[in-house]
């Protein structure tokens, strides 16, 4: 929120390679040290798979959409920066990686016991398609889906990878 008490406002686009280190610096798993996760963002930005939401302040989130889920779209990663929370940013990271998606189904998962997630997908839209055991020994994985708007128009055009990034 502003000071007036709006939102504020940010932009989604996509991450360049040289942004990897300032992505880290906003996940609080990889900025604790997590080795496999700086590499995953290492690869990802590599990839051009990262979007980022930033403001006047800096890098506030990303997202990443992968199409290897049965040849769906899945969203691997949502993380907000711990200072960016409660402002939207992953309602909008959300609901710009499916209005990009190429696929007919966008999905993405959370362990059970991650209730702000579950109560973000909600508010976004998402619905629970399924449990899996044995991830995370005692914290199941919950499943959902989202079904993209105009993917007809998407296969045409083209690029999987390019995201919203308008304002």
């Amino acid at each position: 929120m502003d000071a007036a008490g709006g939102e504020c406002e940010f932009v989604v686009r996509r991450a360049s390679e040289a942004e990897c280190d300032a992505v880290v610096v906003i996940d609080s798993v990889a900025a604790a040290g997590d080795v496999g996760r700086r590499a995953s963002i290492r690869r990802w930005c590599e990839q051009g798979l990262l979007v980022v939401a930033e403001d006047e302040t800096g890098l506030l989130g990303y997202c990443v959409v992968e199409y290897t889920f049965f040849e769906q779209g899945f969203v691997t990663m949502l993380m907000v920066a711990p200072s960016a929370r409660g402002r939207g940013v992953g309602h909008r990271l959300l609901g710009d990686v499916a209005a990009s998606c190429t696929t007919p189904k966008l999905f993405t998962s959370t362990n059970v016991s991650n209730q702000p997630m579950q109560r973000l997908l909600h508010r976004a839209g998402w619905s629970p398609v399924g449990l899996l055991h044995g991830l995370d020994e005692g914290d199941p994985e919950l499943f959902y889906l989202c079904r993209p708007q105009n993917t007809d128009h998407k296969a045409q055009t083209g690029d999987p990878r390019s995201p919203r990034s308008d304002p």
